[in-house]
């Protein structure tokens, strides 16, 4: 696929390989279907997975369907299994071990952004874009950390995870939490000033961590900051871009903060 943005410029142009790849996709529902239902049940999962990426969902009526949620939930699941997605399902502690929350909604994570992107007719939108996060809701910068974070971790023992807290009449939402030598890292996407960052506040101010990270489009820098009740922690100002690399600037922080 490289080669042939290469060859052609033009982003628009990959449509035949995008449309080759959800055909067969589709095609090989097929080999995973117990019966004809299955078949359209999975069908209709790996079509519309792309257009859920980066939000919470429900196995109830996924994607405004008819189906219920045991088929939809051994459809999506089927999916993970074949890695086409990832169900993230959150946590409510700051401390290990971490269990995640099986109860709760999880957050549908795809295979490839830009599958996921031509799928929600977002190619052309992309050139010349300077932040991910003003585009689509900030879904693709999420989708895009997410699928960094999978492509660095092991997936079966330590998958990417995220937060919440839910209680009557507040509600916080953390994009990551990030295992890296014994604690959790809390992490965030966005493009605001780091005195907008309410759930990433919220949670250091839970957990006591010492450093924090938001991944956005600006450079790289730390800022030492507290909390609105005062507690302090360092955060990690890190480009989009390095999302794959964020262990290994964690460790760097450690070194200068020595």
């Amino acid at each position: 696929m490289l080669k042939y943005y290469l060859t052609h410029h033009d982003l628009t142009a990959l449509t035949p390989i995008y449309e080759g790849l959800l055909a067969s996709y589709v095609d090989d529902a097929a080999k995973y279907s117990s019966n004809r239902t299955m078949f359209h049940v999975l069908r209709h999962a790996i079509e519309s997975a792309p257009l859920a990426a980066g939000t919470r969902i429900r196995f109830q009526g996924f994607g405004n369907s008819p189906y219920r949620s045991r088929e939809m939930g051994e459809a999506l699941r089927t999916l993970e299994r074949a890695m086409l997605v990832y169900l993230l399902f959150p946590v409510t502690t700051h401390e290990l071990p971490i269990l995640p929350d099986r109860k709760r909604s999880p957050r549908l994570q795809f295979l490839d952004t830009g599958l996921m992107n031509y799928r929600a007719g977002l190619q052309r939108t992309l050139v010349g874009l300077s932040d991910l996060n003003s585009l689509y809701r900030g879904r693709v910068s999420e989708q895009l950390i997410g699928q960094e974070l999978l492509a660095t971790s092991n997936v079966r023992l330590s998958p990417p995870l995220f937060w919440v807290r839910e209680k009557a009449g507040a509600r916080a939402e953390l994009d990551f939490v990030y295992l890296h030598k014994g604690a959790l890292v809390p992490v965030e996407a966005k493009s605001g000033t780091a005195g907008t960052l309410r759930s990433l506040h919220q949670y250091v101010s839970a957990s006591r961590c010492p450093i924090a990270v938001r991944l956005y489009s600006g450079p790289l820098s730390i800022d030492s900051i507290r909390t609105p009740d005062g507690v302090p922690f360092r955060l990690l100002n890190l480009p989009y871009y390095l999302a794959a690399k964020l262990g290994e600037y964690l460790d760097w922080v450690e070194t200068i903060s020595r």
